[in-house]
């Protein structure tokens, strides 16, 4: 089980549908369950939505810093 890409797959599936982020945001693990489609230990679950909330949060920070300084 390669945890770095399931949390890179959810990733790019959550910042393209507005409303899988939505539900991610207010159940995050039963959302993560339906994109991962297996069943997974609550504690790697936990992981991956750690993994999953870091990862949007520096995707949402460098796209801040690259609009400040000119670059999209």
């Amino acid at each position: 089980m390669d945890i770095k890409k399931m949390i890179t797959d959810a990733v790019d599936k959550i910042k393209n549908d507005k409303d899988l982020a939505k539900k991610f945001q207010e159940d995050p693990i039963s959302t993560v369950e339906g994109l991962l489609g297996v069943d997974v230990p609550n504690d790697q679950v936990e992981k991956i939505i750690e993994g999953i909330q870091a990862k949007l949060s520096l995707d949402k920070l460098g796209g801040a810093l690259g609009g400040l300084f000119g670059k999209k």
